[in-house]
């Protein structure tokens, strides 16, 4: 199943071309539990082929998926709101704890939103707390648009390597994702110990 899905992605790629990538990838970025490990690997492979440009896919691939991001974003700051007011005390989000992550999320967004986006299921809810604290259209912009193409580019380098060999992508897939979690996790320790001497100083 699997395979016949890839060989779809294939063709639909190759027909619609770099709006294919987009669409695919801003669905991903959605709410919609539709996997970037089986979009940008078949891409990566039609660039091995010399049928689409890298930095073109990689492109399509960024912007799909920070037009998916706005989508909750914007879901987030019209309705995320009021309806954790209403019903958050059921699951134990009283109005302070809401606030009190709207704090944190406006003070360490950059940092939160450009690793959300690298990792699995938190790429797709990042940009609720964001949309929540009404990050700044930029920073949410850049730093969203900034870990969705680095995550494309790597995927895309795996198609590329590899062809479509569907189940060395997967191992692969969950490889470099293993390294991105280290990755993230020095970059967290980098910015917690800038944060505590910038503190300091002042």
């Amino acid at each position: 199943m699997f395979h016949t899905m890839v060989a779809w992605l294939l063709e639909m790629i190759g027909t619609l071309g770099y709006p294919g990538i987009f669409l695919l990838m801003a669905v991903e970025s959605s709410i919609i539990p539709f996997p970037s490990e089986v979009v940008m690997p078949p891409a990566g492979y039609l660039i091995f082929q010399g049928k689409m440009n890298p930095c073109l896919v990689v492109l399509a691939g960024g912007l799909g998926s920070l037009a998916g991001a706005y989508a909750n974003y914007y879901g987030a700051l019209c309705l995320g709101r009021p309806l954790l007011l209403q019903y958050g005390r059921f699951v134990g989000l009283a109005e302070l704890k809401l606030e009190k992550a709207e704090h944190f999320f406006r003070k360490h967004g950059e940092i939160s939103t450009f690793i959300g986006r690298l990792l699995p299921v938190i790429r797709q809810l990042i940009s609720v707390p964001a949309g929540l604290a009404r990050m700044n259209h930029a920073r949410f912009a850049f730093y969203t648009a900034l870990g969705a193409s680095l995550w494309c580019a790597v995927l895309a380098w795996i198609g590329y390597l590899i062809g479509d060999n569907q189940q060395l992508i997967m191992q692969m897939s969950r490889q470099a994702l293993v390294w991105v979690l280290l990755s993230s996790l020095v970059l967290v320790v980098i910015y917690i110990r800038r944060q505590r001497r910038s503190g300091s100083k002042a």
